[in-house]
């Protein structure tokens, strides 16, 4: 679902830039590889280029639907990735192809997110989750707004929706338990498997746990 891609290392992605260039000079009227250079510039961070790429393809493919949907949702990553979030959300809101759409539902909910709208990134992000209930990834997603806007009862419940539809996610252990302590729920044992399942998230988001039992300790006091 993120969009935030590893980066090759510069000569891979210059041998697969050329690969894919001889590729569109060939065959000109191939959208994959007008899509697939787009991508590999966005994981290069060469936005300027995958932006003239993508725009020029568009052009290009306007009268073909299925294309023209696909480059629209890899120039709203390249948006999405250069943190230019107006523009990345209207080309997600361009796209009709259903099964395409999901995605760019997704993705509108992080952009939106990553801007602080939490109420709208919760209407997409809620949107795409009827779409695809059991997909930990989007499940996470919800969990991560909810806890965002201070719902913790929800956000808990999601959290735990991922952890069983995926045992390994160490964020939704640690959230979970974060939730959990505000809202009176056993934390003890979610936390402790989230720094077994993954320890490097666990040690990044201390500070939080900490902040957490802070302020919790300070409302038992001012209620005593």
């Amino acid at each position: 679902m993120s969009q935030k891609t590893s980066q090759p290392t510069k000569a891979q992605q210059q041998a697969l830039v050329h690969q894919l260039v001889t590729t569109i000079d060939a065959h000109p009227d191939d959208y994959q590889a007008y899509y697939d250079l787009v991508v590999l510039l966005t994981a290069g961070q060469d936005y300027e280029q995958a932006e003239a790429l993508a725009m020029k393809a568009l052009g290009r493919f306007e009268t073909n639907a299925r294309a023209y949907d696909l480059l629209a949702y890899a120039l709203g990553n390249v948006y999405y990735q250069a943190e230019a979030y107006d523009r990345a959300i209207s080309y997600y809101q361009k796209i009709k192809d259903p099964k395409l759409q999901t995605d760019a539902y997704l993705m509108m909910a992080q952009t939106l997110m990553a801007k602080k709208d939490y109420q709208h990134a919760l209407v997409w992000a809620v949107t795409a989750q009827e779409q695809r209930p059991n997909a930990a990834d989007v499940n996470l997603l919800v969990a991560d707004i909810l806890l965002a806007l201070g719902n913790n009862k929800q956000a808990y419940d999601f959290y735990q929706k991922v952890i069983q539809q995926d045992p390994q996610q160490g964020a939704a252990y640690f959230n979970a338990g974060l939730t959990a302590m505000v809202i009176g729920k056993p934390y003890a044992d979610l936390f402790a498997k989230a720094k077994q399942v993954d320890a490097t998230y666990y040690k990044q988001h201390q500070q939080q746990l900490s902040d957490i039992e802070a302020m919790l300790a300070d409302q038992k006091g001012h209620q005593q």
